[in-house]
């Protein structure tokens, strides 16, 4: 049991050097990782690099192959949709383009789901926006970010489930990692913007009023709100 702990560790290790390397470039696309290199360098058994490669195969950041080794993928062929590859993205140099990529598509795609959502959401789910809104308006004084990053995180997600599309709703997950890579690298104002807390507020209660036309003009200003504060913090 101990040595299956230790290389779950060692496992965990190898996978944060090698994929935030990846995803900034240090291993340039084409790149051929050897088993056997990896071992050495990290110190670590060929099953523990074995299983690290399966992961990054599964986000299609390299590709395996007999008498080959480990080849480096091109970045068009990642898997740019996984929550650690968007987290090892934003945690590299080219942070703010990633950001401005991710925050385009939220303006694309939240706005049409907060429309959906007050067609189609539960009296439970409005229930459940009104009280993160709420949340996020009692945490948004005070350089309480991480506190208010909960609700935020929580209330798009309920948007993206009560539309009533799968596809939207798969989509939390990234939305959660680009407001959470926001406050995690500081591209945040100390306090949140007060317009951008009370359009929340609004969206919720357009949802709950079913007026899908205002709940999908507010989402839309939210959207363009957080593409300004990039303007502004991560020109």
């Amino acid at each position: 049991m101990e040595s299956q702990g230790r290389e779950r560790g060692l496992h965990a290790r190898l996978l944060a050097s090698l994929g935030p390397a990846i995803t900034a470039g240090e291993y340039p696309a084409g790149t051929v990782l050897r088993t056997d290199e990896l071992e050495e360098r990290f110190d670590v058994s060929r099953t523990v690099v074995r299983e690290a490669v399966r992961v990054l195969e599964s986000m299609h950041l390299v590709q395996s192959r007999r008498r080959v080794g480990v080849t480096v993928l091109p970045a068009d062929q990642w898997n740019v949709y996984d929550p650690q590859v968007i987290r090892w993205r934003l945690a590299g140099a080219d942070r703010a383009r990633q950001l401005r990529s991710l925050t385009v598509l939220r303006s694309a795609v939240e706005p049409v789901a907060a429309g959906l959502a007050a067609e189609l959401a539960t009296p439970e789910q409005c229930a459940e926006l009104t009280r993160h809104a709420l949340g996020m308006v009692a945490t948004s004084r005070g350089q309480q970010l991480d506190a208010y990053l909960v609700h935020d995180v929580a209330f798009h997600r309920v948007v993206l489930q009560s539309s009533g599309n799968e596809m939207f709703a798969r989509l939390g997950d990234v939305v959660a990692e680009v407001l959470a890579g926001r406050t995690e690298h500081q591209v945040m104002f100390t306090d949140p913007d007060p317009a951008a807390v009370t359009l929340h507020v609004q969206v919720a209660e357009a949802v709950r009023a079913r007026d899908a036309a205002r709940a999908e003009r507010l989402t839309r200003e939210i959207t363009a709100g957080a593409m300004a504060e990039l303007d502004v913090l991560a020109p």
